[in-house]
């Protein structure tokens, strides 16, 4: 009787590191039109005007209510953006039966943010090449630590979250 034999395969490192699957365009446009349905549906209950645009990018719906008087929306440090975001990503997923990964943005919070972080990682960078010294700083939520560890990575140098949720942050290392 023969035994079966297992054959591993060793992939190089680049190759190693767990990806996300990638969603096809046509169903992340798919769960733009199932927010942006959401979305307009609050508005209209909440008796307030915006327009909602629909994009996909970075292989995520992305979705922005702009025009009208929407800084409520966004709330202290973008906490009832937050909480409108995770809202409208059970919706699709009531709809999709899939989990989303969608963006969502109101009055350009997070365009704006994301603009300020990405000055803060480079200047903390700089300090950190220029002093040799290790750069710790203040809590932040995923969407903006995301931002500076990207940041952080396109100018060579190496960052890490640590602690916990709320008080998380990020470390950015000398090279």
């Amino acid at each position: 009787m023969a035994k079966a034999k297992a054959v591993v395969e060793e992939k190089p490192a680049e190759e190693a590191v767990e990806t996300k699957p990638v969603k096809g365009v046509a169903k992340l446009e798919e769960e733009g039109d199932i927010a942006a349905d959401y979305l307009e549906a609050l508005l209209d209950i909440a008796d307030l005007d915006g327009d909602i645009d629909i994009d996909v990018e970075n292989d995520r719906a992305s979705l922005a209510i702009v025009g009208g008087k929407l800084s409520h929306l966004v709330g202290r440090d973008g906490e009832v953006l937050d909480a409108i975001q995770e809202l409208t990503r059970l919706a699709v997923q009531t709809s999709t039966g899939d989990r989303s990964r969608l963006m969502l943005d109101i009055d350009n919070f997070r365009a704006n943010r994301r603009k300020e972080l990405t000055k803060l990682a480079n200047e903390m960078a700089e300090e950190a090449k220029s002093t040799g010294n290790s750069i710790k700083l203040a809590p932040m939520n995923a969407f903006e630590r995301k931002i500076i560890h990207d940041t952080i990575q396109e100018l060579g140098l190496s960052s890490e979250s640590d602690g916990e949720d709320p008080q998380r942050y990020v470390v950015i290392y000398p090279a």
